[in-house]
């Protein structure tokens, strides 16, 4: 799939759904949430923190998802061709 098969797919899915965008605001700051789930677990897994047991069930690739999603909301929004 490529990146703008991507875009169109959750514009797509959005529709479908009957659900908005959330304003660009919004949906920066949940963006920056989203990193901030990866980062963590990335810290705790991979870095210099110790892993705690509930970390243990994150999915870094569930979250990374995540971020890529929020992502390709704010660039539909905006009207940016990733």
């Amino acid at each position: 799939m490529t990146i703008a098969e991507a875009q169109a797919l959750v514009d797509q899915w959005i529709k479908e759904k009957g659900v908005r965008y959330f304003n660009e605001l919004t949906n920066t700051a949940v963006l920056m949430e989203e990193v901030g789930e990866v980062a963590r677990i990335m810290a705790r897994r991979y870095g210099e923190q110790s892993e705690k047991d509930s970390d243990k069930q994150a999915d870094l690739a569930d979250e990374m998802a995540d971020v890529l999603f929020v992502l390709i909301c704010l660039a539909n929004q905006t009207g940016i061709d990733l």
